[in-house]
């Protein structure tokens, strides 16, 4: 065992302060994009969850998020052109205003929802695999409705209660979980109450479609050949695919980048400012061990070695207890219905962020060496 690492093991209280100085700076950046990105994964949990294996979208909009998404009906048709493809279904969405129906002392609740259409067959292309068959056959019931358990608030019902939308009377039949809005709460019903609602949208249109093929591992393989003959007409994306481009479009939202830029530099900001500080402090309070190892003929450049390879030891500890923090963070947010999703990308952008912040503030300390005088011992 190295010296470095010997005496972070022996004092490790000295050194506490800069490893949960690291890990909360790493916490910091990925736990928010975590959080952006579970944002768009329960938004969007509707078409994640289907039994889709693939998806069509507008060629300029290769992504559900803040897109039009919207195909020509005649597009519908050209996917069955394909040998592998079993079923194609379009997937449709819109919003329209909800109003509750207060009992006696409630409150009036009037908000805009986000719309989604599924279809309630039983392993119909559309219907989330996480549906139980109590939820789908709910929702057979013309004019039942969906909604997530954290959007009951927001919307002013309960399980079994009247509102209505887009001025018609709708009924909950099923609360769901993991499925809840962001800027609006999501309300999922059958197509035939869409259509019974008046919010299906211009025949000429389909919204995106969902294609399941003979063989999902292929999916790669057929979506490949769906484009080579799309002719620009429409995008086809496998799901991982499609997470991705959802993903990017969400943090490239402008308000969200700034936020991610501002934590970034706030995690450099703390991580350097009170990493490199308890360095300092440590090195100090050893400062006539260090005098020891002079006088016994150690230089300058191997203290200095000494110092650097204790801020990379302390690095190590603090990226283990981002990840022990951050795994223990995304059992609280999955709690509340929003699940804490960390890319492999991202990870190694944290880790490296860390070590480097760590490497830094061993060589901003490393000035303090220089009290280490061999003189000093006689004192």
């Amino acid at each position: 065992m190295s010296l470095a690492l010997a005496t972070l093991i022996y004092e490790w209280r000295r050194y506490l302060a800069a490893v949960v100085a690291l890990a909360f700076s790493g916490l910091l950046v990925l736990g928010t994009v975590g959080m952006f990105t579970g944002i768009v994964h329960s938004v969007l949990a509707t078409t994640e969850r289907s039994r889709a294996d693939l998806f069509i979208l507008p060629k300029n909009s290769p992504q559900l998020v803040n897109s039009d998404s919207g195909l020509p009906a005649r597009v519908q048709p050209l996917i069955y052109m394909n040998p592998s493809v079993v079923d194609v279904e379009s997937f449709n969405g819109g919003g329209g205003p909800w109003v509750n129906t207060p009992k006696a002392g409630e409150k009036l609740v009037q908000s805009f929802v986000q719309t989604w259409a599924i279809d309630t067959a039983k392993d119909a292309l559309t219907l989330p695999t996480d549906y139980t068959e109590q939820d789908r056959l709910a929702l057979t019931e013309p004019g039942a409705v969906a909604v997530d358990q954290t959007d009951l608030a927001r919307l002013g019902v309960k399980l079994g209660d009247k509102a209505t939308l887009n001025h018609k009377t709708v009924w909950l039949r099923v609360v769901l979980h993991n499925y809840q809005g962001v800027t609006q709460p999501n309300v999922i019903m059958s197509r035939e109450t869409e259509r019974l609602i008046g919010m299906r949208g211009p025949s000429d249109k389909t919204g995106p479609l969902m294609v399941r093929i003979s063989d999902p591992k292929q999916a790669d393989l057929v979506a490949a050949q769906l484009n080579a003959v799309a002719n620009r007409d429409y995008l086809a994306l496998t799901r991982d695919q499609l997470n991705r481009n959802d993903e990017a479009a969400l943090l490239s939202e402008q308000i969200i980048g700034v936020l991610l830029v501002f934590f970034n530099f706030l995690a450099i900001g703390i991580g350097i400012g009170i990493t490199s500080q308890t360095l300092r402090g440590a090195i100090l309070s050893n400062i006539r061990e260090f005098a020891s190892l002079r006088a016994l003929g150690i230089s300058m450049g191997s203290l200095r070695l000494i110092v650097m390879e204790l801020s990379f030891w302390v690095g190590v500890a603090g990226l283990v207890a981002t990840f022990v923090l951050t795994y223990l963070i995304s059992f609280a947010t999955t709690a509340i219905g929003l699940p804490l999703i960390v890319r492999p990308p991202v990870v190694m952008w944290v880790s490296g962020m860390l070590m480097i912040l760590a490497v830094i503030s061993g060589a901003m300390a490393m000035g303090i060496l220089k009290k280490s005088q061999p003189a000093d011992l006689l004192r």
